[in-house]
């Protein structure tokens, strides 16, 4: 059965032949994020800040700039302001407050009400700073430990010189996608934390099918070096590149536009990370490996020294 593809047969782009300026390129943008993050830092939201987070209830369809004023004008300006779950329901977000649960909440409620359509509490959480600061550093764990298991996985299936590239690509896609989230000063939250773990996956998953592709092409054939082999690897798997990223980014596209506020910065996260992530699958991950010089010995599967006959007696 022949494969779908948007060529009619393999193309021949020379991705590796400017390698060294895409990483040049990645270099900078690596740079500007980091520095980003370093001045800027995150938009930290409350699930790492500590705050006040509060569901209520309106008879009708709630009327968020309404609401947003309401809380403005009661002295809580800063609180962000989502639909969620239905558009009576709204989700309220705000910095830590003093006082107890019963007054923080009264005091919402009274802001509320304040335009004669008062809403009824649903429910009222406090997430103290020690828990956020708990989640900032369990989530940089959780991270961490995925670069390293992936490294180890990668390394145990093909060579560590193509697990260097893979962590490599995928550092690189994290760094560029919280930098995005820090030069834009985007809200990140719990969900957003989720969603750069699943760019790292998928990210990796493409890297996997091109390194797949790479080790097949060092086995079969024994001309041309290791530039023109992973070349063609990488022209070999970019209709499935190209039509698994366009499907990704059209559904995340729409889960962008018709998702509501309460999975903006999860769909935003994916959206980057699938773009860059593809992108890094070519010019970062790759590239990483044939700078470590990886050749075709590295992934012959290893003879035999001493190879027996059916008997068990030394050939």
């Amino acid at each position: 059965m022949s494969r779908i593809s948007f060529f009619k047969k393999t193309p021949s782009f020379d991705f590796l032949g400017k390698r060294k300026l895409w990483l040049a390129v990645s270099a900078v943008v690596i740079a500007v994020s980091l520095g980003s993050l370093a001045t800027n830092s995150l938009n930290f939201g409350i699930d790492f800040t500590g705050g006040v987070l509060v569901e209520v209830g309106y008879n009708g369809p709630a009327d968020l700039d309404a609401v947003r004023n309401d809380l403005s004008a009661g002295g809580f300006g800063e609180a962000t302001v989502q639909n969620f779950g239905t558009a009576q329901d709204v989700l309220i977000r705000m910095a830590p407050q003093d006082g107890s649960t019963d007054k923080v909440s009264n005091e919402i409620l009274a802001a509320l009400a304040a335009n004669g359509n008062a809403p009824d509490m649903r429910r009222v959480e406090f997430v103290g700073p020690q828990v956020g600061e708990e989640l900032t550093i369990s989530g940089a764990l959780a991270t961490m430990v995925a670069l390293v298991l992936i490294f180890a996985y990668v390394w145990f299936r093909f060579h560590w010189k193509f697990s260097a590239g893979a962590v490599a690509a995928l550092t690189h896609d994290v760094i560029i996608t919280l930098g995005v989230f820090s030069i834009l000063q985007l809200p990140f939250d719990l969900t957003v934390l989720a969603a750069l773990l699943a760019v790292i996956g998928y990210s990796l998953n493409d890297t996997i099918v091109v390194f797949d592709r790479c080790r097949e092409n060092f086995r079969r054939s024994s001309v041309g070096g290791s530039v023109e082999t992973i070349n063609r690897a990488i022209n070999e798997n970019l209709s499935r590149t190209l039509v698994t990223s366009l499907t990704t980014l059209l559904a995340l596209l729409a889960l962008r536009l018709f998702g509501g506020e309460a999975m903006a910065g999860f769909s935003t996260a994916l959206i980057v990370g699938v773009i860059i992530g593809t992108y890094s699958s070519i010019y970062i991950a790759s590239p990483v490996s044939l700078a470590l010089r990886i050749v075709r010995d590295d992934v012959m599967p290893q003879a035999d020294d001493n190879p027996r006959g059916d008997d068990g007696a030394v050939v």
